[in-house]
């Protein structure tokens, strides 16, 4: 939605005493002048500024309004003064009056509390030692509530460590300083966590943050650690994983970083390093980070992390000071001398605005937020982020207007030919697309409430707005739904998530499920996994018949739609999808979260359906990678190697049928020593092809030459002799598989040593030689049959006969004839 916002001067010095010389000092433009931090006190009547770069000393100036005739804090600090690491407002308590203090904390912990008397100004409180040992060295330090919370370096004696051993010495203290009028009290020093790498420490309301700096050791900057002191536990978080463990702290005792993250190094190890450039804290929201990469995300106490913006890397200038401040329901960011605002609800950019000077957030206590008022400060003087000169009557546009037109460019963009960028704005003036404007107008006038409609649609709008009545209808009861979700209490979270999800699933089947709608539904099956199996089991239909099958009536639609769409290769799928599930993968862990027994049976019927509807086609999921090995990825990577995922993997193995796949489940079994599934499951499949009966036979016969583990199943094997094997071929086979002994062994074995007979062979032997008399009889006939080609008959004399002389004249024509036929077939004979 579009808001206007209006930078609007409170303050131009001359309210504050010495304003002219504030003026100056914040006007600084060579490096090394400019203040290093600028903040302003829990009354908001004092500003304070603190210059603490390496090369020049330490100094803090403190100014403050008119209306006091005490005077201003000045104290610097030459080097040798170790730098100044902290700038705390903290509270007294037990007073009579409350008044708040200013405690400036040095590296080595050395503290001063100064309280600022409206008689008499700045006056020193006390001067405190944080720090137990002498080489001890804070890193960063905040304050939650009274309770002092830093991250502290102890370097270790031997100093020829090595930069992995150096990395760790780093350790979490907190003491609590109690401060009333006649002084401070520090409670005695507590190590909530030890062998610890750098950290930058943030105090919210809801806990500490523990944030990775560029000094954190690569290989564990890579989550982020949330210290919720009511909770009395330490939750690690981390990019796209959430809450990945929660540590319940014991009083008394400290916790050790190694191993708290022991049980986690595989999946760290997975994951990039966090390069963080900025972070800024809410109280009501969490912790807010800028990375390297532009995009912000936000830290809940809980551990959840979710995204809320993307600049881009491009936004990102190396070197460039980012700036985040959170007030309200809105985010503001200061890169680069523009002023960015994004809704948080919608996580839309609403505005940017280009600053005609350098400013800076100013710095309140903690709470800020509460009040809702951006200021920013400059060298001119204060201004507020003023929001009061919208106009009331112009109605903010919605959100879905906005999605609208941002679908609308990425629609067309893809199918553009040219290489100009298609912007929103081009989309709205450029008047080439009527489809977008027509919907957005649509949307408009449907959403807005009567009483502020401006006027009838026209007749085309009128028309379309009759069609989408339904589908506008279901839009508005989904988004009252998920109101209602944000706002239920934990007994109404159930009965709204089902319905959420069963509403969302029923949408989503509907649509292209494209990357964008994976990811959405990834989050519904995580967030929301009890839900999303019964909403799996209703569009599914899944349910068992009378001889205890499952059986899935689901219509061909949304068969398509779970295993439709070409599949990477399995050695890409995880590059291809950046760690999303496809809807496939995802129904196969419901499954075998809440249901395992159904799994095989769930990939046997998805096998049956590809077979039916892409029998003639190379773009269904056949073409890449088989399902049963996706629902076997997908289960190694979320389930691990334990004993029911062993389990799982031979029966998805065996329901695919498949012939390597049989072989690899038989090994699984013969692994694990259960030789009686072992021969069940042989005697089933070898029915399947002759060539899987040999190659399981094989197998068998193998082990058979290897132990005596088989030999209570020396009937069920034999039956399972293939007819194409011989005598020869099995005492080779046997051979090839004897196990190895010793050059000088014993020519017979010990008493009670299981060794290979031709007793345990002769049943074998037998069948083997009955198959090859049966297959000689087969053949008798020709064998024993009279000889090819047959002999050459004898030759007989020919008499002439007396006859006639017509006869006579007759034998003496045909004569000739006859005696060549005769010799050439006795040659041929």
């Amino acid at each position: 939605m579009k808001r206007a916002a209006e930078l609007r001067q409170v303050s131009d010095w001359s309210d504050f005493v010495r304003g002219h010389g504030l003026r100056e000092l914040l006007d600084q433009r060579r490096p090394g002048e400019a203040p290093s931090r600028v903040v302003a006190s829990p009354d908001g009547q004092h500003l304070l500024l603190l210059w603490n770069q390496p090369a020049s000393p330490a100094r803090v100036v403190a100014f403050q309004r008119l209306g006091s005739d005490a005077g201003d804090l000045e104290r610097s600090w030459q080097p040798p003064q170790p730098p100044v690491v902290g700038l705390l407002f903290l509270g007294s308590c037990g007073a009579a009056a409350a008044f708040w203090v200013l405690a400036v904390v040095w590296e080595p912990g050395r503290t001063e509390l100064w309280r600022f008397v409206p008689a008499a100004g700045w006056r020193l409180l006390q001067s405190l030692e944080l720090c137990c040992g002498a080489r001890a060295r804070i890193v960063s330090i905040c304050n939650w509530g009274s309770r002092l919370v830093w991250c502290e370096e102890r370097p270790p004696l031997d100093v020829q460590q090595t930069p992995e051993k150096r990395a760790f010495r780093y350790c979490i203290c907190t003491r609590d300083l109690q401060i009333g009028e006649k002084g401070a009290q520090l409670s005695p020093l507590q190590i909530v966590l030890h062998n610890s790498p750098a950290y930058q420490v943030l105090a919210a309301a809801s806990g500490v943050f523990l944030v990775p700096t560029p000094a954190t050791f690569p290989g564990v900057a890579k989550c982020v650690l949330i210290w919720r002191l009511e909770n009395t536990d330490i939750v690690v978080a981390a990019p796209s994983r959430g809450c990945i463990s929660t540590k319940v702290l014991h009083p008394g005792r400290e916790v050790d970083f190694k191993k708290l993250i022991l049980g986690y190094v595989g999946t760290l190890a997975s994951m990039e390093s966090l390069d963080i450039r900025s972070c800024s804290l809410s109280t009501s929201k969490g912790l807010f980070l800028v990375t390297s990469s532009g995009a912000v995300d936000l830290v809940q106490p809980n551990g959840l992390w979710r995204p809320v913006f993307d600049f881009g890397e491009t936004a990102l200038t190396l070197g460039e000071e980012v700036q985040l401040k959170v007030f309200g329901d809105t985010l503001a960011c200061l890169l680069g001398g523009i002023l960015y605002l994004v809704d948080l609800n919608s996580r839309q950019l609403v505005e940017k605005k280009l600053l005609s000077t350098e400013m800076l957030f100013l710095d309140f206590h903690a709470g800020e937020e509460e009040i809702a008022v951006v200021q920013l400060l400059g060298p001119n003087g204060i201004y507020h982020l003023d929001f009061s000169g919208t106009d009331k009557d112009c109605q903010p546009e919605p959100t879905l207007v906005e999605m609208v037109f941002e679908e609308a460019c990425k629609y067309y963009q893809r199918r553009s030919l040219s290489s100009s960028q298609l912007t929103v704005e081009k989309l709205k003036k450029g008047g080439m697309f009527q489809a977008p404007v027509a919907l957005s107008s649509i949307l408009c006038h449907s959403l807005a409430s009567k009483d502020k409609r401006t006027g009838a649609l026209p007749e085309p709008y009128a028309k379309l707005l009759s069609t989408m009545q339904l589908e506008l209808q279901s839009y508005q009861n989904l988004e009252f739904l998920k109101s209602c979700l944000v706002g239920a209490s934990k007994s109404e979270v159930d009965s709204y998530g089902e319905e959420l999800v069963e509403q969302e699933l029923n949408r989503l089947l509907r649509l292209d499920l494209n990357r964008e709608n994976l990811v959405y539904m990834n989050a519904i099956f995580s967030s929301f996994p009890v839900a999303s199996w019964k909403a799996v089991q209703n569009h599914l239909q899944l349910q068992q018949n009378g001889d205890g099958l499952l059986i899935a009536r689901a219509t061909p639609d949304v068969w398509k739609k779970i295993l439709g769409g070409p599949v990477p290769s399995l050695c890409k799928q995880e590059a291809s999808l950046n760690g999303v599930a496809p809807l496939f993968e995802l129904i196969c862990l419901s499954l075998y979260q809440f249901k395992p027994k159904w799994l095989p049976r769930f990939v046997e019927l998805s096998q049956q359906y590809v077979g039916i509807s892409w029998a003639y086609n190379k773009e269904g999921p056949e073409g890449g990678v088989p399902l049963y090995k996706r629902a076997l990825a997908v289960l190694a990577r979320k389930c691990g190697c334990s004993v029911a995922y062993t389990e799982m993997e031979i029966e998805l193995l065996l329901c695919s049928q498949r012939p390597k796949a049989v072989l690899q489940a038989m090994d699984l079994l013969i692994r694990h020593r259960r030789w009686q599934r072992v021969m069940d499951t042989a005697e089933k499949f070898s029915r399947l092809s002759p060539l899987l009966n040999k190659e399981i036979f094989i197998v068998l016969l193998g082990e058979f030459a290897q132990h005596r583990a088989l030999d209570p199943y020396l009937d069920m094997l034999w039956e399972l002799h293939p007819a194409d094997l011989t005598a020869s071929d099995v005492l080779s086979i046997i051979q090839q598989h004897l196990p190895q002994t010793e050059l000088d062994h014993p020519p017979f074995l010990p008493d009670g040593v299981p060794q290979l007979s031709v007793g345990l062979l002769k049943p074998l032997l037998h069948r083997l030689a009955c198959c090859s008399a049966s297959q000689d009889e087969i053949y008798a006939d020709v064998l024993h049959g009279p000889s090819f080609p047959p002999p050459t008959p004898p030759r007989h004399q020919q008499v002439a006969a007396k006859t006639a002389p017509a006869q006579e004249a007759h034998v003496q024509r045909t004569e000739p004839l006859h005696n060549h036929t005769q010799g050439t077939l006795s040659e041929g004979m």
